[in-house]
């Protein structure tokens, strides 16, 4: 048996990981807010977004005639679904990509520290800043805008399970991406334009039914464009409904695709993560 296969499944004292990958958290956590940049890019930048298309709209409405919304109602659902995006893809695809270029990863190779324990850090990370950024986003649409807010105990529930399971798909694919770019330098510039595509091509700034049926075809192919569909049925009226493919949110479709990504994002990070990329 090679180090490769021994360095993921060496036995531990039983709960060693689980503790360590709890305090991970809370160190991935403080790293994230004591970085001015990554903070503007991945957390607040969802929020300027539906300001900017909230206020550049502000005199325009959306949907059919009689159950029109404002342009801060509208933007809402995609805002969330590229905050976590950002918060997974983007973050945790440039953060690791750094890490193994400043010689991070190695010195994690010296430590006691398994590979387990530092995924389960940068996923609660991806977790905790998620879901402060989504309740941003809800308050601020809520209290600035009067954006209304579902009033069912149903509608938050699809939120819920659309929310964690868009997190834990967007942060494991965060993590299968880190080993594209070849140096850190390079990691904005190769995922940063990943990331851009999606949202554009996904619904979140351009609205899904505009764009060529081959276009949705290839957007439909990738978890974002079903995230934001589970966050537009959460959030936008029923009448929306007719706009999207096949006249339907398409709910049981988001857990399907997403569900997917996530198995084989967890199977990419099991063959090709490592503290060192020369043992690859």
């Amino acid at each position: 048996m090679n180090a490769r296969t021994t360095e993921w499944i060496t036995p531990l004292p039983r709960g060693r990981s689980a503790r360590l990958g709890a305090l991970r958290v809370g160190y991935e956590v403080r790293a994230y807010f004591r970085q001015p940049d990554t903070l503007f890019f991945t957390f607040l930048f969802p929020v300027l977004m539906l300001a900017i298309f909230s206020t550049a709209f502000s005199s325009q409405e959306f949907g059919p005639p009689g159950d029109t919304i404002s342009a801060a109602a509208y933007y809402l659902p995609g805002m969330l679904a590229a905050g976590i995006l950002l918060s997974g893809l983007q973050n945790l695809g440039v953060d690791i990509a750094m890490e193994r270029s400043d010689g991070t990863l190695k010195r994690y190779a010296g430590s006691p520290m398994p590979i387990g324990s530092y995924f389960m850090g940068k996923m609660g990370q991806v977790a905790v800043t998620a879901s402060l950024q989504a309740a941003l986003l809800i308050v601020v649409a809520w209290a600035v805008w009067d954006v209304a807010l579902p009033n069912t105990a149903q509608a938050w529930g699809t939120f819920a399970w659309v929310f964690v399971l868009g997190v834990s798909c967007s942060a494991v694919l965060g993590i299968a991406v880190s080993g594209i770019p070849r140096s850190g330098k390079s990691a904005q510039s190769v995922i940063v334009p990943m990331a851009l595509v999606l949202q554009f091509i996904s619904g979140v700034y351009i609205s899904f039914d505009i764009l060529p049926t081959w276009l949705q075809d290839v957007a439909s192919l990738f978890p974002l464009r079903w995230t934001a569909a589970g966050m537009r049925a959460v959030f936008l009226p029923e009448s929306f409904e007719s706009a999207e493919p096949n006249g339907t949110w398409g709910l049981e479709w988001i857990a399907v695709v997403c569900g997917i990504w996530l198995v084989v994002g967890l199977i990419v990070c099991a063959l090709t993560f490592r503290w060192n990329p020369k043992d690859r």
